[in-house]
């Protein structure tokens, strides 16, 4: 391989760094920077800059806030009653797609033993407050689908149980638009499962 400048190098690996970015996107980023005008390598090392310095954790629901509390957790709007419990900031975005109206609480990741990631290390604990506050009647079970999400939901469900207030999990089964020939048994199961009158 023709070698490179070093500035262009460390650009290149750093963008690979990054989630989802492979080498050669990384590269075409890196060039495309090198073609674009100044200033909008300048916006970009900026709002890289801003992400860090101007963004909190919401002392709240450890959502991604820009103040002490985060959009959701200000508006007085929102249905108190009920906390969908998300793996991440991520899982609020897609949530909110859907027009939900309740509130959040972010455990920053989930139970993985293998990653030696405990209850301890993520924010499961910092909902019993809000629980025991005596608003929330609902609290949703919104974690990934995968053996560490299921972990997580179940070590949580145990830890509110005695709180008797009412603790549901989000669906599973079949995307719409997918077929059944190509669906895996564990997930065929789960559909038949949670499947609901017409």
């Amino acid at each position: 391989m023709a070698s490179v400048p070093k500035v262009i190098q460390k650009l290149i690996e750093a963008f690979e760094r990054l989630p989802g970015i492979g080498p050669k996107t990384a590269q075409r980023l890196t060039y495309y920077l090198l073609q674009a005008p100044k200033e909008e390598s300048q916006a970009l090392a900026s709002a890289a800059t801003d992400l860090k310095e101007k963004t909190v954790v919401c002392e709240i629901c450890f959502n991604i806030a820009e103040d002490v509390n985060c959009w959701i957790c200000s508006d007085s709007s929102r249905d108190k009653t009920i906390i969908a419990v998300v793996e991440d900031p991520l899982d609020v975005l897609a949530l909110e797609k859907t027009n939900f109206k309740g509130l959040y609480h972010v455990l920053n990741g989930s139970i993985s033993p293998m990653e030696n990631i405990g209850p301890e290390e993520l924010k499961i604990r910092q909902i019993l407050p809000r629980i025991k506050a005596g608003e929330v009647k609902e609290v949703i079970l919104a974690t990934n689908p995968t053996m560490e999400g299921e972990a997580t939901a179940m070590y949580i469900d145990r830890l509110i149980a005695p709180l008797g207030i009412k603790v549901t999990r989000i669906a599973r089964g079949l995307p719409v638009g997918g077929d059944l020939e190509y669906a895996d048994e564990t997930t065929l199961r789960r559909s038949m499962e949670g499947r609901k009158e017409y």
